[in-house]
């Protein structure tokens, strides 16, 4: 019986500082930016500047918005193509949210990071613009463009109260 109060002291005095460490590490987050690049397109039409998603395609939209599933965003950012926001759309959903369209190439980035401080970002783009818009809120030539072949890069931008900001690359399948 002693052992088992000792156990239980234990626990509320150990798994209640956990938690505070994880909060503090929350709390010193400023800004959590997730970044995309569109799902399989149809390239059927050589023509067609602004082709809508394969089958294969919507179905790696859902699977992107499964991948969320724990993540609370505050906005959805996508270029105004077909393909980009036929991405965003299934996570934008899922948080009730309405997608705001950028021109990566009339892009202020600092206007932007002030614009989404305190907040969780997810954004869509393009083999080249992804990279790009990584680079550009890191301040860092760090990633080149994505291959043509390749939807599942995952890039993650978190800055702190500290002023640190860390980026990661991931494939997600």
């Amino acid at each position: 019986m002693k052992k088992l109060i000792l156990i239980l002291l234990l626990t509320l005095v150990v798994f209640p500082s956990c938690k505070e460490k994880e909060t503090e590490q929350n709390e010193n987050v400023i800004a959590t930016y997730y970044l995309i690049r569109h799902a399989e397109k149809d390239r059927g039409d050589k023509k067609n500047k602004d082709p809508h998603l394969t089958s294969f395609g919507r179905q790696r939209a859902n699977n992107w918005n499964k991948h969320f599933k724990g993540i609370k965003f505050d906005a959805v950012y996508s270029t105004d193509y077909n393909r980009t926001k036929e991405t965003a759309t299934p996570t934008a959903k899922a948080n009730d949210l309405v997608i705001h369209f950028y021109n990566p190439s009339d892009f202020k980035i600092e206007e932007f990071k002030e614009k989404t401080k305190g907040k969780t970002v997810l954004i869509v783009g393009h083999s080249n613009t992804t990279p790009k818009f990584v680079n550009a809120l890191i301040n860092e030539e760090k990633y080149d463009d994505i291959e043509d072949h390749n939807n599942a890069n995952l890039y993650k931008v978190t800055f702190t109260k500290d002023g640190k900001k860390t980026s990661e690359l991931s494939v997600v399948n």
